[in-house]
């Protein structure tokens, strides 16, 4: 990556911290709980047995499972990578 690129990224990440701070800084000083932070994916059952994931800001499905279970776990795994985490799927190589 260029490191003009990277260091944009950089800044705009302590950007991202501090504004998360100020806001729990807030809500500790008027003593409110902060708003629950909602879900970027949903499961939608399209069939007997066929569940799309949908992606909520867009209305997009971003993919489609055969099992209930599965499409959870992928909509987990989709939210998870959503946040930052590294994750592998069972079965996926790395």
């Amino acid at each position: 990556m260029h490191r003009s690129n990277q260091q944009r990224i950089e800044v705009l990440g302590a950007l991202q911290a501090r504004a998360s701070q100020a806001r729990a800084e807030f809500y500790n000083k008027v003593g409110l709980q902060p708003p629950a932070k909602p879900i970027r994916y949903q499961v939608v059952s399209k069939g007997p047995k066929a569940f799309h994931i949908v992606e909520r800001t867009t209305g997009k499905t971003r993919a489609f499972r055969f099992t209930y279970k599965e499409a959870i776990a992928f909509a987990q795994y989709l939210e998870a990578r959503a946040e930052g985490a590294v994750l592998t799927l069972a079965g996926e190589r790395q």
